[in-house]
């Protein structure tokens, strides 16, 4: 839940590339209308641009969650802005566009009795070129557990999740690099006697990691990319100096591109691969993330991923896209070769919610080997 606030709001990502083009306000725009309207003078439909640029102080932010691994839901989060868009815009450096500072608490609750809380801070200095992000939450999350049999067994997850990054741009490049700390607090209960397979577990633990991010951006917008391109590096050390009582390390790197193939017509790409060694809980492993896919159900020591979508901009405001992927999490229980090779397939639409910041919203519907999936989506899929 932590994580589609923060994709939610664009703080997880909100790239570099934004101090070049994603945000097309300019100061004249930044100026708030005399009254205020969801009709886009330009070509009278809905449009949230003015409000969205202009709004400062609170906003409440509904969310609907329907990920098959904890069922459906709904979640409220109230996000204080102490600034507008259009402010921040206005100060930044010679940078470009910088985000506002934002502070977001809520929480969110689902069929499966899974619910969430939590307090989420972002803040920039120095017209964006250094970043923090911090955050605290409570969670308590009924899942299932696949593992060696392919079988879902019942477990609950209990714990309180902390989380400290700062990051520092380099020079005036696209790059970001700087530590991220997280710590989670977990108690775990198998509902119907443990996994066999994993032995004997404790039923409480901590995992404390410490390591680097190194982030590059070149999108032209964040929530909506037509071309550019994301990626990320993070190397995590668990270690019981930095409050964890396993030991193991975690590799992660993600890489999304977006290349237009003409006018109407944007080609995206994206790979992620999740490498662990050492001593990782059970429910901390990498595990395939595709849409389709309920997340955890295949899981394992790593997991490898590559996704492929198209999309046609049918007219300025509304947009039709298909996609497809493939994964597999290999590692402990099977090698590579003998791994589960997992497919999705789907497609879905996108309707230009704010054009004067690129946000767009809509659906995704998707297949995978035995399951179907629907989600509600705010601007790309990949975050």
């Amino acid at each position: 839940m932590l994580a589609a606030w923060l994709a939610a709001l664009g703080l997880s990502t909100w790239g570099a590339a934004q101090a070049q083009e994603a945000a097309p306000a300019t100061p004249a725009q930044a100026k708030p209308s005399r009254s205020l309207s969801f009709l886009d003078p330009e070509d009278g439909m809905l449009d949230a641009s003015d409000f969205l640029l202009n709004h400062k102080g609170a906003l409440p932010v509904p969310t609907i969650i329907t990920e098959p691994a904890v069922g459906y839901g709904i979640g409220l989060g109230l996000v204080f802005f102490s600034e507008s868009v259009a402010e921040a815009h206005a100060k930044a450096s010679g940078n470009g566009p910088s985000p506002p500072n934002i502070t977001a608490i809520g929480g969110a609750y689902t069929d499966n009795g899974t619910w969430a809380a939590g307090l989420v801070h972002f803040h920039t200095w120095d017209g964006d070129r250094y970043r923090y992000l911090g955050a605290i939450a409570k969670v308590d999350a009924q899942l299932d557990y696949f593992g060696l049999l392919n079988q879902p067994r019942a477990y609950e997850l209990q714990g309180t999740f902390l989380i400290q990054q700062f990051l520092a741009r380099i020079g005036d490049s696209r790059w970001y690099v700087g530590p991220r700390y997280m710590l989670f607090d977990a108690s775990t209960r198998f509902k119907f006697g443990n996994a066999d397979e994993l032995g004997s577990i404790d039923k409480d633990q901590r995992i404390g990691k410490g390591g680097i991010v190194v982030d590059y951006d070149s999108r032209d917008n964040i929530f909506y990319p037509n071309k550019g391109s994301y990626a990320e590096l993070e190397v995590q050390f668990a270690r019981p100096g930095l409050g964890s009582t396993q030991t193991f390390d975690m590799y992660n790197a993600r890489g999304y591109t977006w290349l237009p193939l003409a006018r109407t017509l944007i080609l995206g790409l994206r790979a992620d691969t999740r490498f662990s060694t050492g001593d990782v809980p059970f429910y901390a492993q990498p595990y395939v993330d595709l849409r389709g896919v309920q997340k955890g159900r295949y899981q394992d020591r790593n997991a490898v991923m590559a996704e492929m979508e198209l999309r046609w901009d049918v007219t300025p405001r509304w947009a039709l896209l298909g996609f497809t992927g493939t994964g597999k999490a290999y590692g402990r229980w099977h090698d590579f070769s003998d791994a589960t090779k997992v497919y999705s397939v789907g497609a879905g639409f996108r309707y230009m919610i704010a054009r004067k910041l690129g946000v767009s919203m809509g659906i995704d519907v998707a297949h995978s080997q035995g399951q179907n999936a629907f989600y509600i989506q705010l601007g790309s899929a990949w975050h």
